[in-house]
């Protein structure tokens, strides 16, 4: 399966999935390609290929199964139960053995799990408030690529509040939200 037919059986799995659970917001249903898959792989403009992707919150997969159908080996981390089982329908059904899936919650996973700066990055997609963000990540001192909403300038600033970091941002080619790419961290 080459990976124009992985999204096609991504955005089949998301509908189907989709009655049974809310996996993404209903009206985005009709526009998955757009909304969903084009949105998170315009990461893939940013993000080193040499690096491992540690998805947070990963819900349906958005960004870190795009990512790993475009080759990043890819972490998704999810705590709810139900959403981990259809990634992992996902790592299997899309034939994806770069994608790990583990039902965990952040700071769990991130407390047993050794990530070496140089070695990961961290992405998210409709997960938490930057300040939340950070407060999961800020000991391993890796860099970051997120993709928020129109508010992300005030979670910036209240984020300054109690951490420095370096950053850009950068116009989403989707919507109206932005790319985060921080660094430094502190």
């Amino acid at each position: 399966m080459n990976n124009k037919e992985k999204f096609i059986r991504y955005e089949k799995l998301l509908k189907e999935w989709s009655t049974k659970m809310n996996l993404v917001a209903p009206s985005t249903l009709l526009n998955i390609q757009e909304r969903h898959i084009q949105d998170s792989a315009q990461l893939a403009d940013f993000i080193p290929k040499n690096v491992k992707i540690i998805d947070l919150g990963s819900g349906a997969g958005f960004p870190g199964v795009v990512l790993a159908i475009m080759g990043w080996n890819v972490t998704c981390i999810e705590s709810i139960t139900k959403k981990t089982n259809f990634l992992s329908v996902l790592k299997t059904e899309l034939d994806l053995p770069n994608l790990t899936v583990v039902n965990d919650r952040i700071e769990k996973f991130l407390s047993k799990t050794p990530v070496n700066a140089g070695d990961f990055v961290f992405t998210a997609r409709a997960f938490a408030p930057l300040i939340k963000i950070l407060d999961y990540t800020v000991k391993t001192k890796c860099r970051l690529f997120l993709l928020k909403g129109r508010e992300i300038e005030t979670e910036i600033i209240t984020a300054k509040t109690k951490y420095k970091f370096d950053y850009a941002l950068y116009p989403s080619k989707t919507g109206d939200g932005k790319i985060l790419y921080i660094k430094s961290i502190k």
